[in-house]
């Protein structure tokens, strides 16, 4: 890790780590010409993050088979501490059914599964993330 004095950059494994503990992100798209951010909540597998959409729903319209950016982050104001990841790859629809059983099964609430829409993971191709605070 490079220190930048209150941001400190983190290397690709502390940037997994603390994505595997989150639970609510941000998919980074465009829309319209335009940039647009829309909260998912998501698990992390592997290397990819995995979130589900709707049919018909922007969302997966934008992101499917395109590059896309995701950002999660932890920040607590009253300690002036947190971090914040950001990573990008060309999202896809997982289809294979193993797959999204296994995947199913590891969704850590119910209303993260898929409801007859799709399953979309962006493989994390670029990645990185800082930690803020002393």
């Amino acid at each position: 890790m490079a220190d930048t004095g209150e941001l400190t950059e983190l290397g690709r494994q502390e940037c997994l780590r603390l994505l595997a503990g989150g639970i609510v992100g941000r998919v980074v798209f465009t829309e319209a010409a335009l940039p647009a951010a829309h909260p998912v909540s998501y698990l992390l597998d592997g290397d990819e993050i995995v979130f589900c959409t709707t049919n018909g729903g922007k969302l997966a319209a934008a992101t499917l088979h395109r590059v896309v950016a995701f950002q999660a982050d932890k920040i607590d104001p009253a300690g002036r501490t947190g971090w914040s990841v950001l990573g990008v790859g060309q999202a896809y629809e997982i289809t294979d059914p193993r797959r999204l059983t296994e995947l199913a099964d590891r969704m850590p609430e119910p209303w993260l599964t898929n409801r007859g829409g799709h399953t979309v993971a962006i493989p994390l191709q670029r990645l990185t993330g800082r930690v803020l605070g002393p």
